[in-house]
């Protein structure tokens, strides 16, 4: 195996851990699976190091006892509302379940947050009564809609 990053994300999964894996590298730019690992060449999988735009990640495949847990989640830094949009459809999709504030949890049981660039720039404006405003809208919001917190701003 190659360990080339010092650090990564590990996440634990039942099964399916490399059907994960290669779906999340699907959405983005910048992201590929970097090493498969079958203690038995017949066997299922039982690591798979990959990134996500850039940022390494580990599936540990196999662990009957994990449950699914909101303590480790994947947050996504969208350009447009088009981008917002594919990614919310796909990761909701085949069993995913939609969160309140752009949270979601895919069909996999991974949590993600799916936030447009256009969220920060108005919460940090400078402007509280701004912020204030935007965020309220965002409280309303499943997925993210930047023209309705642009229009609350």
């Amino acid at each position: 195996m190659d360990f080339s990053a010092k650090a990564r994300t590990c996440l634990f999964f039942k099964e399916k851990g490399e059907e994960a894996a290669e779906f999340y590298v699907s959405l983005l730019p910048d992201s590929e699976i970097e090493t498969v690992y079958r203690p038995d060449p017949n066997g299922p999988v039982l690591i798979v190091e990959f990134t996500i735009c850039g940022s390494p990640y580990m599936i540990l495949n196999g662990n009957p006892d994990v449950q699914s847990s909101h303590l480790t989640s994947i947050s996504i830094l969208t350009e447009d509302q088009a981008e917002t949009d594919r990614l919310w459809q796909a990761l909701t999709a085949d069993g995913g379940e939609e969160g309140p504030c752009g949270w979601l949890t895919d069909r996999f049981g991974i949590s993600w947050q799916i936030v447009p660039k256009a969220l920060p720039r108005l919460m940090h404006s400078g402007n509280p009564a701004v912020a204030a405003r935007v965020s309220a809208a965002l409280m309303q919001m499943k997925k993210i809609n930047i023209a309705d917190l642009e229009a609350a701003a």
